[in-house]
């Protein structure tokens, strides 16, 4: 039995094939982000699957691709924990711009960006995946991301930059409360999960003004600080998007590209569909 892991800091998905390639289960549980989440919350994620638990024993490879894993240390402890409970599997550990890349453009060449609950970018050459910035994680990065826009609206309610209308609907759809933020902030687990969790007022505002926008000035950002980085690779390649925000935000990123002359390619919404896609070719292979 093969699983096949993608994680991100919001939620994991575990997808279990047979030899030829067959789905055997798929299960979903809280995200497993190593550099921000102790191994014992880590071992307790995992236990949430009643399907992993049931058949722990007859996983022999684990894929798994995951936000954290970008670094050596947490990659490590991740591994670790994964060879201790899955005792009979061979683990390997990738972090999710791998996941991005097998998803959204397989072993073509390409530019390709995440902008999920956390925001990166790479360049594939098909073989080889290239990074020009170390991701230093949502308190110094992650432009256009969910918990960056989430955060960007919080700040935006309390400062009274949103509009009036759209004021009073955050309120109504979040706690506002400044020691209810504060605790999911300092006190609690992921807190760039929670700021994400405001992204989806985004969602359902797609045609207000001030929502429009605040997700060009992200995705201005995250196209100055990250895409530019590949700045010879985008006259040769697309740009492709993988996450919930790039969904979401097709239009706009299109139209920032424009501006900032890249082409778009593929906009992937959830990675694991085409990852699974991307591991049954290598198994008939």
């Amino acid at each position: 039995m093969i699983l096949i892991t993608d994680s991100g800091s919001t939620k994991c998905d575990w997808i279990a094939l047979d030899n030829d390639g067959n789905q055997l289960f798929k299960s979903r549980t809280r995200g497993m982000n190593p550099a921000i989440l102790s191994t014992e919350e880590l071992l307790s994620r995992i236990k949430e699957s009643e399907e992993l638990v049931t058949h722990k024993s007859e996983i022999k490879i684990i894929h798994f691709y995951g936000a954290g894993c970008g670094t050596e240390k947490p990659k490590i402890v991740l591994q670790e924990l994964l060879l201790s409970y899955f005792e009979n599997a061979e683990v390997i550990v990738k972090e999710d711009t791998a996941a991005a890349v097998y998803a959204a453009v397989g072993d073509k060449p390409g530019v390709v960006c995440i902008l999920g609950t956390g925001s990166n970018c790479c360049f594939s050459d098909g073989q080889k995946i290239h990074q020009k910035v170390l991701s230093l994680g949502y308190t110094l990065m992650d432009e256009a991301s969910g918990n960056w826009y989430g955060k960007e609206l919080i700040r935006d309610y309390f400062f009274k930059n949103m509009p009036e209308d759209l004021r009073s609907q955050f309120a109504a759809d979040y706690d506002m409360d400044s020691d209810y933020i504060k605790h999911h902030l300092y006190k609690q687990p992921n807190p760039n999960a929670y700021l994400a969790s405001h992204a989806e007022f985004i969602f359902q505002h797609l045609e207000e003004s001030y929502i429009k926008k605040l997700l060009r000035r992200g995705l201005r950002k995250f196209s100055r600080n990250m895409i530019l980085q590949f700045h010879e690779e985008i006259k040769q390649h697309q740009v492709h998007f993988v996450g919930s925000i790039a969904h979401f935000a097709e239009s706009r990123i299109k139209q920032v590209a424009s501006e900032f002359d890249y082409e778009v390619g593929n906009i992937v919404r959830r990675p694991i569909e085409g990852l699974v896609e991307y591991h049954r070719m290598k198994l008939r292979s």
